[in-house]
This record gives C-alpha cells, sequence and structure tokens, in this order.
C-alpha cells in the first residue's frame, strides 16, 4: 500500500511526489481521446527481405522535420494483424517525436502472399517454427547476410543500421513495441539481440535499449515466454513496460514472473488501485520493470490504437525516462 505523507520526511516526500507525478504521466489522458494537431507525416513503405528468403514490406514513419528523434522504434503487430493494425500507435509515436519501423510480418498483410493464399489463410498456417524464424537473430557477423540468420525484425535492425551510419537515424536509442504475439517475438528478438557476442571490431549486440510489452501471454501458438525469460536481457537488463487491460491475467502473469527477477525495481499501477512499487525503491525513475494497467477490456493491437487510453503518450513517457537516464558512476 502506499504510505501516508504525514509520517515521511521531506526528503521521502519529495521522492513520493514524485513517484506520483510519474504514474500520473504514465496515465496521462487515460479518459481523453488524443486529438491530431497536424497533418500526418510521409510514411515510406520499405522492401526488405529475411534470411529465409521471405520479403515483406516494412513502413518507415519518420520523426518531425528538424526534430531529433526520442527513440527509434520497431513496432511488431499482433497475429491476424498487419502495419495497418498498429498504424494509428505508429503515427501517434512519430507526432510524439518517435522515427518508427512497423513490418508486415510472414503471413500477414503485403508478406501473406504465398502460393495464392489469402491473409486469413496464410497466418492461420503459420507454425511454431515460422515465428521462431520471425524473431531469428544469430551467427557470426551480424552485418554480413552470408554468415547470420535474420528474420523480419532483424531484417528491419539492418536498415536502420544503415540509415544510421547515414546519419539519418540513431540506432542507440532502439527500443522495441510488440503487440500481443507480436510482444512475445519482440521479447525473443530483444533476448538474441543481447547475446550477440563481440568481434574484434568491436560490440555486435545489447542495442535494444528499452522494450514495451501490449498484452504479453505466457504462452501463445506454441510460444512461450520462458524462453524470453531466462535471458539476461529481458531478466536484468533491458527495461520493460507492460500494459494490458484489467483483466488481462496473462500478462499480470508475465508481470509477476518479471518482478521475481527485479525484486527492487518495479513499479506497477493496477485499474482502480493506488500504485505500489518495490519496497526499497526510492527513486520511481530507477526502476526497470513496469506495470500499467488500463481501465480496458481490450487487448493487443486494439489495445494499442485505443485513443481513449492513449498508450502513445504512455509509450512516449517510459521511453523518454529510460533512454534519458544517466549513466551510475
Amino acid at each position: 500500500m502506499m504510505p501516508s505523507m504525514m509520517h515521511l520526511s521531506p526528503r521521502h516526500t519529495a521522492r513520493l511526489q514524485q513517484w506520483l507525478r510519474i504514474a500520473s504521466l504514465m496515465l496521462a489522458a487515460a479518459a481523453s481521446p488524443t486529438v491530431a494537431q497536424e497533418p500526418p507525416s510521409a510514411v515510406e513503405e520499405q522492401a526488405l527481405e529475411t534470411s529465409d528468403g521471405v520479403r515483406f514490406g516494412a513502413w518507415y514513419y519518420a520523426a518531425p522535420a528538424e526534430t531529433k528523434p526520442t527513440a527509434t522504434v520497431i513496432l511488431i503487430h499482433d497475429i491476424g494483424g498487419s502495419h495497418k493494425s498498429v498504424s494509428d500507435l505508429a503515427r501517434a509515436l512519430q507526432r510524439a517525436g518517435c522515427a518508427v519501423v512497423a513490418p508486415d510480418l510472414r503471413g500477414h498483410g503485403s508478406a501473406s502472399q504465398r502460393g495464392g493464399e489469402s491473409t486469413a489463410e496464410a497466418h492461420q498456417l503459420l507454425r511454431k517454427a515460422d515465428f521462431e524464424a520471425i524473431a531469428a537473430s544469430d551467427g557470426r557477423v551480424r552485418d554480413d547476410p552470408a554468415s547470420s540468420h535474420r528474420g523480419e525484425i532483424e531484417a528491419i535492425r539492418g536498415w536502420i543500421k544503415k540509415q544510421a551510419d547515414a546519419g539519418r537515424l540513431d540506432i542507440d536509442r532502439l527500443c522495441v513495441v510488440g503487440s500481443g504475439l507480436g510482444a512475445t517475438l519482440a521479447a525473443m528478438w530483444t533476448a538474441a539481440d543481447w547475446n550477440w557476442p563481440p568481434t574484434t571490431a568491436g560490440p555486435q549486440g545489447q542495442q535494444v535499449k528499452a522494450l514495451v510489452l501490449v498484452s504479453p501471454a505466457m504462452a501463445k501458438r506454441g510460444l512461450p515466454m520462458t524462453g524470453p525469460l531466462a535471458s539476461e536481457a529481458i531478466r536484468f537488463a533491458v527495461p520493460v513496460m507492460v500494459l494490458a487491460g484489467t483483466n488481462d491475467r496473462e500478462a499480470s502473469r508475465f508481470f509477476d514472473q518479471l518482478k521475481r527477477f527485479r525484486p527492487k525495481a518495479w513499479f506497477q499501477q493496477r485499474d482502480g488501485q493506488p500504485p505500489e512499487k518495490a519496497r526499497d525503491l526510492e527513486d520511481p525513475s530507477d526502476a526497470t520493470a513496469f506495470l500499467i494497467q488500463c481501465n480496458t477490456t481490450l487487448s493487443g493491437d486494439k489495445l494499442a490504437t485505443d485513443t481513449t487510453v492513449n498508450v502513445a503518450d504512455k509509450v512516449k513517457t517510459f521511453l523518454g525516462m529510460m533512454l534519458d537516464k544517466k549513466p551510475r558512476e
């Protein structure tokens, strides 16, 4: 339970007030729709290919002109969705100052036409191995296509790396947002990113700086979260925010598992309850695991793009907090 300010020293009162301000920011505009303030910026379609020969489209939502992007975001849709089903979130993050890349995963949208199958049939035919291929990221030399395996997410990372080398994007502020099954894929790929070994030329991995999971499940379509939860990245290293609806027990189960690995660094705001934090966490900005439970029954892409919940503001606040942290001395 939240302690009373009457029994706190001025220093601890200031800490608690900061905690409540952060909770307020995370829950900002929960009851108010987001209103577009300017015409949408241009969106560019990129044609990419995985190492196993899947051609797919990825849509690039550039940050507003003359704006330094808050973050470079890879946005992964839910099963049965596409870049279109998360385009409202991509647009909102773009308006908030992020550069966003949202793909159509294999079996979905523009990447669904294999052997004449319709979109619906294509994603229903996907198997565990197909989903594992989407999150594939391993090999000897990461940026050498001949010696690495790359699925859709890794192919997007490769495109971002090329843009970063040309000065157009910042891969040092790389973040991943996944929705529904896309949350599982995002967690799997983040774990793989942190597993890349360094070479004589320098580090190859550990590029993901923050991870947002919308409606994550402990297991879905044969993909358990136990794999990512066994990785250093998800257990300890990468800041994670979980966004979920009121009755989303699967997301709560995942966050409860995450709290076990970060007993001194978690913060949660469950719908209708006071905010809570780890007992020994004085400064809420030092938390690395967040649960924000929204007052809605929606999940997946529908939650991610519901303007009454305003996910984009919560994501932007979280990413800004995590990316702007000063390294500990």
